[in-house]
């Protein structure tokens, strides 16, 4: 089929999807990308999407497995996220990251896409992840510098004050959940000036836990989510390794029901 509007999803396991689940999709997640593409297609019969995205997938591998990817299926629209996998790390060296990230952004840019970057997240209220709050602030305001530099559109995912919901999280707490990527796709739509019929579902009610709840709780997430993940670490292995992409080449996106 010759689209005549082409979307490229970019990145990790954020766009991949992860965090909402749906086993009749390719890896077994949606995600907000698959949600926006939809949408997006909703109003243009013409309408092809990619999503090149593998959950684990550092900054460099991004660059080096995806870009070049993209460029060849001629994107009229891009989306990328990528270096929080890197800031996690003990050690990173954030500016030669992003050298490599504006020399990607470039060649997308150099496309006439339209190109769609995010910033990180603000993990100011997380016991586990607040401790990288500061190599994300830096890594922002670069990302920043890059989007002005190639006049790349910025989902400023930092600032977005709803994301401090814990029930805008999946249980492993590093991964948005259903509504957080809902909400998410709205966030991407609003910042390309597109009108959407999508519904963020209603959050659940969640009582604050007494405190041996809370430790049991802490414990099964240690057990079931942290340790497998420091496994992986040290073992040099991923959580997308041996995945394929879920859509590596164009095709016409999903139907949904938007809603849940």
């Amino acid at each position: 089929m010759d689209f005549s509007a082409r979307y490229v999803a970019l990145g990790d396991s954020f766009t991949e999807g992860v965090g909402d689940d749906d086993a009749a999709r390719p890896n077994g997640v949606r995600g907000w990308a698959d949600l926006t593409a939809a949408e997006l297609a909703r109003s243009n019969e013409g309408f092809g999407y990619a999503n090149l995205a593998i959950r684990g997938r550092k900054l460099r591998q991004i660059m080096a497995e995806q870009v070049d990817a993209a460029v060849e299926l001629k994107p009229t629209l891009v989306t990328l996220y990528a270096g929080a996998n890197d800031i996690l790390r003990p050690k990173v060296d954030i500016d030669s990251l992003v050298e490599e990230y504006d020399a990607g952004i470039a060649k997308l840019s150099a496309t006439g896409a339209t190109v769609v970057l995010f910033t990180g997240f603000d993990s100011r209220n997380s016991k586990v992840f607040a401790t990288t709050r500061g190599r994300t602030a830096i890594y922002n305001e670069l990302v920043r510098e890059v989007a002005e530099r190639h006049g790349a559109l910025l989902v400023d995912y930092w600032r977005f004050g709803e994301y401090n919901d814990p029930r805008m999280w999946a249980e492993d707490r590093m991964h948005m959940s259903t509504a957080g990527h809902v909400n998410m796709a709205k966030r991407v739509l609003a910042v390309l000036d597109q009108d959407d019929a999508i519904e963020v579902p209603a959050l659940a009610s969640q009582p604050e836990p007494g405190r041996a709840e809370a430790l049991r709780a802490n414990a099964r997430w240690v057990r079931e989510f942290a340790g497998p993940w420091v496994v992986r670490r040290v073992r040099r292995r991923s959580s997308g390794d041996g995945l394929r992409p879920k859509y590596a080449t164009l095709t016409r996106p999903l139907s949904l029901p938007v809603i849940p």
